[in-house]
């Protein structure tokens, strides 16, 4: 059982590292792809929205596909999916070819997401200690990959297909491969005082934790979307150091991620979200009062550290709070990822325009310290794991792990 559950974890975390590549391949070359297909600049937000809306009906028709059909099994079917359709995105030759392409994307990413982070809930519940930032530190190391790889493709002037293609040619056949190892954990026994049960979610029970997975990702999206463009027009800084907090940003991910686990076991998820809510507040805080561009770096850099630790958090709180209906909390979840996509950059941007960009820089901040009125929603059960807190759980392996 220990080596079976060795290479599950191994595999769903390869297929963790494959979606961060995928993902940041796409969205770094939104300029290329605007240019590429002719895109104008007042159709491009159509395009963009659309992704993160198709997704959520993604993982809205995933909670209802795991009443029947193993998380593994939607996994390992709509991971190619959204590599090819990164690859049509690349080879397309007219916009209704864009659309179609995104479209699937949307769809296929959106059941991607969800079944992932069910896979690493089960699987984390199987090991009885926290390993859910684990995954999500292999996703910021792909994302890591993809954003170099896209930055050669355009230092080269590469076509987009001929950037995508060798990318999706290593890295789809051996996705399918290690999904062969894919484990699916059995539902957990109710306990008592347990919100949840095998007979559906709560969403009243799942709600604070819906807001949370929000305002990380509005959080997320102002870093994204905004850091390069806060860097220059604000804070004075050259259009080449104006590209480093993001890389920065990722890389204190990672780094968070790669960590947060350790401190997730010794001290419980609880205490961890409250201190990642609390560094990225002061991230956000030191990024609004920065006086230079050096300064405003420290502030991403925070943010990095702070933001990491809550959306991996979220989604194991959620398969604590229904441990017999963890898939469907997961999917419903996993909406709010896409809902606080489409609001951060939209928000911090009007907001800019109307008032002040240092000013809209704190209004994420004041979302993620609302975190804290949730805090207590990370401990439904025993928020610790390990040293004498690890519980036995059965895990399958059969239909729908095994095999092509």
């Amino acid at each position: 059982m220990t080596d079976v559950l060795r290479r599950g974890r191994a595999s769903l975390a390869f297929s963790f590292f494959t979606q961060g590549a995928t993902f940041a391949l796409l969205v770094t070359r939104i300029p290329a792809i605007q240019d590429r297909y002719g895109v104008s600049d007042a159709l491009l937000p159509v395009f963009l929205a659309a992704v993160p809306i198709l997704a959520g009906v993604g993982s809205v028709t995933t909670e209802q596909l795991v009443k029947r059909i193993r998380p593994s099994l939607l996994l390992r079917w709509s991971q190619p999916v959204v590599m090819l359709a990164l690859l049509g995105v690349g080879a397309g030759g007219n916009m209704a070819e864009l659309a179609v392409s995104l479209a699937a994307f949307g769809l296929a990413v959106g059941a991607l997401d969800a079944s992932m982070n069910m896979l690493g809930v089960s699987l984390q519940r199987t090991y009885g200690r926290s390993i859910m930032l684990s995954f999500h530190a292999v996703y910021s190391l792909g994302g890591i990959l993809g954003a170099s790889l896209a930055w050669v493709g355009a230092h080269w002037h590469l076509a987009l297909w001929v950037s995508y293609l060798p990318v999706v040619a290593v890295l789809l056949p051996a996705a399918l491969v290690g999904s062969r190892w894919y484990v699916d954990g059995d539902p957990a026994p109710v306990e008592d005082g347990a919100q949840g049960s095998a007979g559906g979610v709560v969403f009243k029970v799942l709600l604070p934790l819906c807001l949370v997975m929000t305002f990380a990702y509005i959080g997320d999206s102002t870093v994204s979307n905004w850091s390069a463009k806060y860097l220059k027009d604000v804070l004075g800084s050259s259009e080449q150091l104006a590209t480093v907090p993001y890389n920065v940003y990722m890389v204190t991910t990672l780094v968070g991620r790669a960590i947060g686990d350790f401190g997730v076991r010794r001290f419980g998820a609880v205490p961890v979200v409250r201190l990642g809510a609390l560094v990225a507040a002061a991230g956000f805080a030191v990024v609004a009062a920065a006086p230079g561009a050096w300064v405003g770096m420290a502030g991403f850099t925070l943010l990095g550290l702070g933001l990491c630790v809550l959306v991996p958090q979220t989604f194991a709180a959620a398969g604590r709070l229904f441990p017999g209906a963890s898939d469907g909390a997961i999917a419903r979840l996993n909406i709010f990822n896409y809902v606080g996509f489409l609001i951060g950059s939209p928000l911090v941007g009007a907001l800019g325009d109307a008032w002040s960009y240092r000013g809209a820089m704190l209004v994420p901040m004041v979302l993620v310290l609302v975190t804290l009125v949730y805090a207590r929603s990370f401990a439904t059960r025993s928020d610790r794991y390990g040293g004498g807190h690890e519980r036995p759980r059965t895990a399958d392996v059969g239909r729908g792990s095994n095999g092509l």
